[in-house]
């Protein structure tokens, strides 16, 4: 599968979430050139799943975890920025 727009980050990201499915054998990905070309995603599986739920799955992943580190980050922010009121306003 080609993945348009996307450089190492993201796939790196996803062939790493792909290769904790047990159900995934290989998972990898190839981008020819980062000014001139697409990343091509490759991933085989035992047989338990096709390889396009495989990819499904690991997006869905993906995405739950980015929601997990946003509401987690905004958690973290909320507590910094109330203690950092209280400093500010108890000089």
């Amino acid at each position: 599968m080609e993945i348009v727009g996307e450089g190492h980050t993201f796939c790196n990201l996803l062939e790493s979430v792909l290769l904790e499915d047990k159900a995934v054998e290989f998972a990898g990905y190839n981008i020819e050139h980062p000014l001139i070309s697409n990343a091509t995603i490759y991933v085989r599986t035992k047989g338990a799943k096709k390889p396009e739920e495989a990819l499904e799955e690991a997006i869905e992943k993906v995405i739950q975890r980015e929601k997990e580190l946003a509401e987690e980050f905004n958690n973290a922010l909320q507590k910094w920025q109330g203690k950092s009121k209280k400093k500010t306003t108890s000089k």
